[in-house]
């Protein structure tokens, strides 16, 4: 896949061109268990260097395609490590080399799983779906294992860390940056609202889910920034005692995000029941990215000379451009204290404007982002079905 076409590079093309360009990777009308949720750390295993990968692709290396159930679920089950979690940043539907396989299983006592870039919470979603297509026990009894660790990961106070048991630095705090809360929560909720898929959970952990679930939910909406009276978004990570917002990389600042603020409201208008608080937390949020939208502006890519960093390769930048007809756009991060689109380097110095991020950043992270879009639009459709009579 070109990058430009990876799906958390939205920010680089206005969403119908995005969506023309990418295509699903789950047609319409088929009946193969969806494989979107890998894309991200598909992405990763490719494009992006990553220290802790046991594996790296090989050239050219092939792929399955998305019908290719059993195959596809048996990589995740070699993928699985022992403490039922999935690491990151690999690609599910790689055709392994015995090579590669033998040193994926002789990691699986490593504790590096996670909830990032769409692991095990995706893993466990597939092999739900690969279960109930095939009936192969082997699927199911990963996927029960996935639920597990998923249930022993959750803090006292309803969230989930990056990684788990790895809690050192920022792997510790409670954790909405790439889908990490939503992707566990909708897990949850799929098997607390018996979805099909996972009509072979038994009782007793069907009703652990739920109480999962609605403790994630609670935390959810204990972790939207109030400023003076007004309800705001999310942010991409806080602290798991206090619930503070909380610095990750040093290029992730405490700061309002617009990418997980959307996905927030999208998970919580899914939910069966929706509750006097989830209606005032979307609206509220809806609000203020209405309110902190950008306009007559775009991002443009560039060619620009061959360079080659220390996680990834570019022939290119990212430039502003200033474009009237521009569809409305959204930074990633705003500064908490005076709501300012926020950007940052990789030595953690903040800085106002994409220009003043160091080329490597700038073309290694997205900045901005069209996401905000599908959150108000379903905001929109919900609030003109209850007005209907």
């Amino acid at each position: 896949m070109h990058p430009l076409l990876h799906p958390r590079n939205a920010h680089l093309l206005p969403l119908a061109l995005l969506l023309a360009a990418c295509g699903s990777s789950r047609p319409v009308g088929s009946d193969w268990p969806d494989t979107s949720g890998f894309s991200d750390g598909t992405h990763h295993w490719y494009d992006i260097r990553d220290e802790e990968q046991v594996i790296v692709p090989l050239p050219n290396q092939r792929q399955y395609p998305p019908d290719s159930v059993v195959r596809i679920a048996d990589n995740i089950v070699l993928f699985q490590k022992s403490n039922g979690g999935w690491p990151k940043n690999y690609d599910m539907m790689a055709i392994l080399t015995e090579a590669q396989k033998v040193r994926v299983q002789a990691a699986a006592d490593d504790p590096t799983t996670t909830f990032d870039n769409g692991a095990t919470h995706s893993h466990v979603a597939y092999l739900a779906q690969a279960y109930h297509r095939t009936g192969n026990p082997r699927y199911g009894t990963a996927c029960r294992r996935g639920i597990e660790f998923i249930l022993s990961a959750q803090y006292p106070g309803g969230g989930w860390p990056q990684f788990f048991p790895d809690t050192s630095g920022y792997r510790k705090y409670i954790t909405f940056n790439d889908g990490a809360m939503v992707g566990v929560l909708t897990v949850l909720r799929d098997i607390a609202q018996n979805a099909p898929q996972y009509l072979f959970v038994d009782s007793l952990l069907r009703i652990r889910a739920r109480e999962a679930l609605e403790s994630g939910v609670a935390c959810v909406l204990r972790c939207q920034v109030l400023q003076g009276d007004s309800l705001t978004g999310w942010c991409q990570q806080y602290d798991q005692r206090t619930l503070a917002p909380r610095w990750a990389r040093s290029f992730e600042p405490a700061a309002l995000a617009s990418m997980e603020s959307a996905d927030v409201i999208l998970f919580l208008l899914t939910l069966d029941t929706s509750s006097p608080a989830i209606e005032r937390a979307v609206h509220a949020a809806g609000r203020w990215l209405e309110r902190v939208a950008l306009r007559g502006i775009r991002v443009e890519t560039t060619k620009a000379p061959p360079v080659t960093y220390q996680y990834h390769k570019t022939a290119s930048d990212r430039v502003v451009i200033q474009d009237a007809g521009a569809p409305r756009i959204w930074p990633r991060f705003y500064e908490l204290e005076t709501g300012r689109p926020l950007f940052c380097n990789r030595d953690g110095t903040p800085v106002y404007s994409l220009a003043e991020v160091d080329r490597e950043r700038r073309t290694g992270y997205a900045w901005y982002t069209y996401e905000p879009e599908k959150a108000l639009a379903a905001l929109s459709s919900r609030t003109h079905k209850k007005k209907r009579p």
